[in-house]
């Protein structure tokens, strides 16, 4: 009988070395006996998940550590984030993932996620607001609110089609190829939408980009959402910034026809989500969990993957935790984070799960260094356990003991292929 994949990405879980914790990254500060457990009778290695000098965004990251390179595969993030979003979108819409922003004087960005404290309630009604007064020539546009600051952009042309082949107006992140990637550094101004080739469904889509972007900010500086907020003190969703745009969905061969599993999928966001469906993997569906704490809630996670885990080849879960704060540069809350993912989440699910029956996985879709507050092209750290591998002695799981293990270096897409081989 082959045994079960547990798949587990730590969202951002790399880092680099902190002052603030004596010189050791967040999950080498961390208490994780978990973890540590794991890593004793398991092996290690170090992975890049897209590319060498590639920091790339999550949905990249995830295509490509789910197997499939996304320099074949992906056709931008858009696209991805509507499906999962259960928006309409067809081939020759344009759908661009989008933040609300806190807009200043001219084209000046206060704050990329507005301080961090945009309930979702604030952002379906600041949606529904866009979708409803903004109009554009010869195109239709729709607004969807996904989780807390993040949303999702659709654009339909009324004749014709539009293409991909365009810009970002958010600063922080440009475009390789068709993948979208973090920036190191930028202005924290609004990017004007610019056409990157000559095609004019590429030039007819910049500018309906521009004219939502100015839109979308004179309906929503007014908003009673935003008036109510000013009254709080709290800043103004007034702005939407949006990135990584798609004119189609991928074509892809679905997960049993390329690696011969069916998996399960655990996801917290939208554009994990679209790939899953895309990939045709099962949606586990995880109730949300109102006044649960963080703790809380990846320990009912752990025991959901136990009660579904009979259902499926495997599981691949996501947990968005550590990402977070790294983007805000604070070292002892992502410490934390990790920490209540090792107690609750691996606390919880490993009591349930055998050696002899399950190939576990823990690795990360990407590295979020506190100091950069942002993705990098740093390696990151992989743990697998069980199947038919022995244990390397390489020491607990972190960054630096990861480079000694006996897995070496490997590609995100390595990473399946790997564990399927195990089973």
């Amino acid at each position: 009988m082959s045994q079960k994949i547990l798949y587990v990405i730590l969202d951002g879980l790399g880092d680099r070395p902190v002052e603030a914790l004596a010189g050791r990254t967040p999950l080498e500060a961390a208490s994780t006996p978990n973890l540590d457990r794991l890593a004793a009778a398991g092996q290690q290695g170090l992975v890049t998940t897209v590319g060498e000098g590639i920091a790339p965004e999550s949905d990249v990251a995830v295509m490509a550590v789910l197997g499939y390179d996304p320099a074949v595969y992906h056709t931008g993030r858009g696209p991805l984030e509507a499906l999962g979003a259960g928006m309409a979108f067809g081939n020759g819409d344009l759908a661009l993932r989008g933040n609300f922003a806190t807009g200043g004087e001219g084209r000046a960005i206060v704050d990329r996620r507005v301080g961090r404290n945009l309930s979702s309630e604030e952002a379906r009604a600041l949606a529904a607001a866009a979708t409803r007064q903004v109009r554009l020539a010869g195109a239709q546009v729709t607004v969807a609110a996904t989780v807390a600051h993040r949303c999702v952009v659709v654009i339909h042309p009324e004749q014709g089609r539009l293409s991909a082949q365009v810009s970002n107006t958010d600063p922080a992140y440009g475009r390789l190829g068709g993948l979208g990637v973090a920036k190191t550094s930028f202005v924290e101004e609004v990017v004007t939408c610019e056409p990157l080739d000559g095609s004019p469904e590429a030039r007819a889509a910049a500018a309906l980009v521009n004219a939502f972007t100015e839109q979308a900010r004179m309906v929503l500086d007014g908003h009673p959402v935003n008036a109510a907020r000013r009254a709080e003190g709290k800043l103004p969703a007034n702005l939407i910034l949006v990135r990584d745009a798609g004119d189609h969905l991928p074509r892809v061969p679905s997960m049993k026809e390329r690696f011969g599993v069916s998996l399960g999928c655990f996801v917290e966001m939208p554009v994990e989500r679209g790939i899953a469906k895309v990939l045709g993997m099962g949606i586990v569906e995880v109730p949300p969990r109102p006044g649960a704490s963080r703790a809380e809630t990846y320990e009912a996670w752990a025991r959901r993957a136990l009660e579904v885990l009979p259902d499926y080849d495997g599981l691949y879960l996501h947990l968005k935790g550590p990402d977070e704060p790294g983007h805000d540069g604070d070292a002892l809350a992502k410490r934390a984070v990790i920490e209540q993912i090792d107690a609750g989440f691996f606390g919880t699910l490993l009591p349930g799960i055998e050696r002899g029956t399950t190939v576990l996985a823990v690795t990360a879709d990407h590295a979020t260094p506190c100091e950069l507050r942002g993705h990098a092209a740093d390696p990151v750290p992989l743990l697998v356990w069980g199947g038919n591998g022995e244990a390397d002695g390489a020491g607990r799981f972190t960054e630096r003991t990861a480079a000694k293990g006996a897995l070496g270096r490997l590609r995100g897409v390595d990473i399946l292929p790997l564990l399927v081989r195990r089973r």
